[in-house]
């Protein structure tokens, strides 16, 4: 499976949890850690964990590796490792704080296309 259709389903994974403000930005020319960065936020940690739940079982039922998911128990900010494309779920209060569509300004945005939209 592309990158890409990696990174759409893991977008659908998110939207379908209700996650918010999705951005997916391209880092191929801005970073060595990832190709994509996938970022979005939960208004609670409940939700942030079950965003991070769809992510998992989506890669799960596509037979895509997850190599790693680090933040879960706390569900401030959970970084979902599926190689290439790095998922970033915010609670809301620290996605406004790190800001890393800020920081990462100079990626390109990736269009999704997302049931809700």
């Amino acid at each position: 499976m592309e990158k890409e259709e990696i990174l759409q389903l893991a977008a659908e994974a998110c939207d379908g949890k209700k996650a918010e403000n999705l951005l997916a930005l391209n880092m191929n020319e801005v970073s060595l850690v990832a190709d994509y960065f996938l970022i979005c936020h939960g208004n609670t940690e409940r939700q942030v964990q079950a965003i991070a739940r769809g992510i998992k079982e989506t890669m799960d039922e596509n037979d895509i590796k997850l190599n790693r998911m680090e933040g879960f128990e706390q569900a401030r900010w959970i970084l979902v490792d599926i190689g290439d494309i790095v998922c970033h779920i915010f609670h809301k209060d620290e996605r406004h704080y790190y800001n890393l569509e800020r920081l990462w300004g100079d990626a390109a945005q990736v269009p999704l296309k997302l049931n809700g939209e």
